[in-house]
């Protein structure tokens, strides 16, 4: 029987129908092997489906809908002073080694009549993060999908990381840590926009 198969039999012992298993289930077992484990030790049994199903759910952004995450959530509103969301913590895996990042975003947009649930942005940003990613390219998607969602003045998104394949394998350095941003729209062209952003996550708060 090979890791790609599960035989099963009834109760008189005749083998039924060959059922396959997760195929990624399947390239985990091969991975363990080609490490020099045994997947049939009782510790790892089980393990090569339930890393395919722990992959799955921490990748589970690329089957996120924006359409969906909005949900019709946007409101109209004479509003037109900054919002910000910030400290939404979000969980990555790095696409170049596919380890863990983690860390903080701060999202800010300037409203055009138009503002979104709460809730919604650190969907939008889990919806961006549960992918293989770059904290570069994670901050502007950020950005860019709620410029357009929201059709707002500006927006602006800091992202704050640490990265495992720094801190466990390479440099091993663990205390370094990585800050990206994304100005769009008026945060861009206007310094002043951009200055109260930065001086109000300066600004801590007990909350």
């Amino acid at each position: 029987m090979t890791p790609t198969e599960i035989k099963k039999s009834n109760s008189n012992g005749v083998h039924l129908a060959v059922e396959p298993v997760d195929p990624m289930a399947t390239h985990v077992h091969g991975m363990l092997e080609l490490l020099g484990e045994n997947p049939q030790r009782e510790g790892l049994l089980k393990t090569p489906e339930r890393a395919a199903k722990a992959m799955r759910f921490l990748t589970r952004g690329y089957q996120a809908n924006l359409k969906q995450i909005v949900n019709g959530a946007l409101f109209e509103a004479e509003v037109d002073e900054m919002v910000i969301v910030r400290d939404i913590e979000y969980f990555s895996l790095c696409e170049h080694h596919m380890l863990p990042f983690n860390g903080r975003i701060h999202v800010a947009y300037l409203p055009n009549k138009k503002i979104i649930g709460l809730s919604k942005i650190p969907r939008i940003v889990d919806m961006f993060a549960r992918r293989l990613q770059v904290q570069e390219r994670l901050t502007h998607q950020v950005a860019e999908t709620l410029l357009e969602v929201l059709e707002a003045r500006g927006v602006g998104v800091i992202a704050e990381g640490k990265h495992f394949c720094m801190m466990m394998r390479g440099v091993e350095k663990q205390c370094s840590s990585t800050t990206t941003s994304a100005m769009l729209g008026e945060f861009r062209t206007n310094k002043s926009t951009r200055d109260e952003f930065l001086s109000l996550l300066r600004m801590r708060s007990d909350f």
